[in-house]
């Protein structure tokens, strides 16, 4: 069990100190427990100030919308703030369907996209198994393929009010092209589509720009969404911020003012706004972008030479900054020892071979390096580096010289290990 958490490390009841190289899945930019961010908690509890109430100014509230606009281009202006990232997804699209007084039916989403769980969000996730009823009128593009976006255009010509798309998708380790985000732009202009960026998990610096899209100059989304590290690693906030005609066409009513159309019982909630103004103050200060740039300095040179190292073990590397993906391949050796192991439910699972040598390769790397790492669920289920932004270059290096050590000593090893220890006593 873990006993304390501080910057980019993890204390254990049984005195082990592990490096963390989660990020606190995208949700620890500012690693664990940053001072500051305890500091304006705390300080916001001793002077008793008011959480909410809907019929009060807010300040915290208005100064984060402030800065927001401050700090984003062009005109993204307009910020609302619920409490989850699903939440910031369905208001975004909500928006757009507003946009168009709901004369519009069809929202287009990329094949490989994690947006939510929610009823909603969860219809404009690419994953075969969100099996709940959602909202009509989803239609998919190919990620990264602009032909396969005119094409879906045009399926739906003149009825498409929303194009959501990740420039980074965090859970595959793949981006969009700049190429392909601005004929993005220029598609949504022609055709009056609300373009969406989803930057939930790569916000806030992780991929060496304050937000992915901002590396492109000129590039503005209608709506941006955000979580995850916009709440410090203690608020739980979120927020889709909008330019300003966009909103004002949808919302600028005495209706939808008094929050007819677009509220949340959480909304603006005092103490998560003003951990959300630190938590911001913190990334722009300290030049998180920055930071992301130099540990992706050493993970990227470090990943790329254990690729050429291990051809058998690794397919490929992806990523940006602070946020890479190794792709444990296994060979057919690997992969047939697995399929003899495994029962048959299991193995009916087509991602669960590299599932397993995954999670055999992160076992090795935690019982014996003390580092802790993660898979993720969508896509080809790469092992994730992705450390908070805390995190010294020279730890980047460290897990470079651990995951070197453990694929030394083969997968086979591994494998066998794992399954003993973790896995035969459930089969």
């Amino acid at each position: 069990l873990v006993r304390s958490a501080e910057g980019a490390h993890l204390t254990l009841t049984d005195g082990r100190r592990v490096l963390d190289l989660t990020g606190g899945v995208g949700v620890l930019n500012h690693g664990h427990n940053h001072p500051r961010i305890l500091a304006a908690r705390e300080r916001f509890a001793r002077d008793k100030r008011m959480e909410v109430h809907k019929t009060y100014f807010s300040p915290y509230l208005a100064a984060l919308g402030h800065n927001l606009a401050e700090i984003l281009p062009g005109d993204l202006n307009m910020a609302f703030l619920p409490n989850s990232g699903a939440e910031a997804v369905e208001g975004a699209v909500k928006l757009a369907y507003k946009f168009h007084n709901g004369k519009r039916n069809t929202v287009l989403r990329a094949d490989c996209a994690f947006h939510g769980k929610l009823l909603g969000s969860g219809g404009l996730t690419g994953q075969a198994q969100f099996g709940f009823p959602t909202i009509p009128g989803v239609d998919t593009f190919r990620y990264d393929d602009l032909e396969s976006v005119r094409r879906a255009v045009a399926a739906h010509k003149g009825d498409v009010y929303a194009l959501l798309i990740e420039p980074f998708s965090a859970s595959t380790i793949q981006e969009c092209s700049e190429e392909f985000l601005r004929g993005l732009r220029e598609i949504c202009d022609r055709e009056k589509i609300v373009l969406i960026f989803d930057e939930i998990y790569t916000g806030w610096g992780k991929t060496g720009s304050l937000f992915h899209f901002m590396r492109y100059p000129g590039l503005i989304p209608d709506v941006l969404t955000t979580s995850k590290s916009f709440g410090g690693g203690k608020s739980s906030i979120s927020a889709y911020v909008a330019r300003e005609p966009v909103f004002r066409k949808a919302y600028d009513n005495l209706g939808d003012a008094l929050m007819n159309s677009t509220s949340t019982t959480y909304y603006g909630f005092g103490e998560e706004c003003a951990t959300a103004l630190e938590a911001v103050n913190i990334a722009v200060e300290d030049d998180y972008p920055a930071r992301a740039r130099a540990l992706g300095a050493v993970l990227q040179p470090g990943l790329e030479r254990l690729a050429k190292q291990y051809p058998d073990e690794i397919g490929r590397i992806a990523g940006a900054g602070a946020l890479w993906g190794v792709f444990i391949e296994g060979g057919p050796r690997i992969l047939d020892l697995v399929a003899k192991l495994a029962p048959g439910g299991m193995a009916r699972d087509p991602r669960f071979k590299t599932k397993l040598v995954t999670c055999a390769v992160i076992n090795a790397l935690y019982q014996d390096h003390d580092i802790y790492t993660y898979y993720t669920l969508n896509g080809n289920n790469p092992l994730i580096i992705g450390p908070s932004l805390v995190t010294e270059p020279e730890e980047a290096e460290r897990v470079i010289d651990a995951l070197d050590d453990v694929l030394s000593r083969g997968l086979t090893g591994l494998v066998a290990r794992f399954i003993k220890q973790k896995v035969s006593s459930q089969w």
